[in-house]
């Protein structure tokens, strides 16, 4: 079953049906200070949600019931995004503690930390390479090896401003990342922009790449949804 799941400054998180937008549940309270970043595993029979007061929470979705199942305290600000492993057993979470954390959430304990001097605003596992890349508020693309949580390499992602989404394609071989700069840059995972997108009237929120790679879709803090078509790579 597919659906929307959101989350919520008033603290709940909402689920709808993706053709038709009708409301599937609500959570309340999920969060005591507003839900900040959310995401669902491929079968959407888990969610993983992150909070103001920086509690990673993790919710078992059945057909007429949603069960809290474990709570992860660590972080100590903001979560600012969680983005789930392909296998559904792993997640990587960010915040604005200067922390990202790697979780295992079948066995709930963490499995590596990353430390920066930057509050993290957005991040992303390879799908190949048992890497991922992380930006925020020093406006560099970080790269770290989850193995031993070594940073590999960074490259500067915006020449003003914080990097606030970013998404990787399903083959890794680029990625997307936008900000307060109000630019869509898509990248090669070496860390050569490739093209840029000029459009945006307010900051970049959050982007997303169409799994298909036909487009890219962004948004934006005065509530601009552009939608762009994805470049041909050669």
């Amino acid at each position: 079953m597919e659906l929307n799941v959101l989350s919520w400054d008033d603290g709940k998180i909402r689920a709808f049906t993706p053709e038709t937008g009708q409301p599937m549940y609500v959570i309340h309270s999920a969060h005591s200070l507003g839900v900040t970043a959310i995401a669902a595993t491929s079968d959407c029979k888990r969610i993983v949600s992150g909070g103001g007061d920086g509690q990673v929470r993790i919710w078992e979705i059945r057909e007429k019931t949603q069960k809290l199942i474990q709570i992860l305290k660590e972080h100590t600000c903001a979560v600012s995004c969680i983005k789930i492993k392909e296998n559904d057993q792993e997640c990587v979470t960010t915040s604005l503690d200067k922390t990202c954390i790697v979780w295992d959430i079948v066995r709930f304990v963490r499995k590596q930390i990353f430390l920066a001097n930057t509050l993290f605003k957005c991040v992303c596992y390879h799908p190949e390479v048992y890497q991922i890349i992380t930006a925020g508020t020093d406006r560099k693309v970080a790269y770290w090896e989850v193995f031993d949580g070594s940073l590999v390499q960074e490259v500067e992602g915006s020449a003003s401003g914080t990097i606030n989404g970013m998404d990787i394609t399903s083959d890794g071989k680029h990625f997307v990342t936008g900000g307060d700069d109000r630019l869509v840059k898509l990248w090669d995972y070496e860390g050569t922009v490739t093209h840029i997108g000029v459009g945006h009237s307010g900051n970049i929120t959050r982007l997303k790449i169409c799994p298909n790679k036909k487009y890219i879709v962004s948004v934006s803090a005065d509530g601009a949804i552009l939608i762009w078509k994805y470049p041909e790579l050669h």
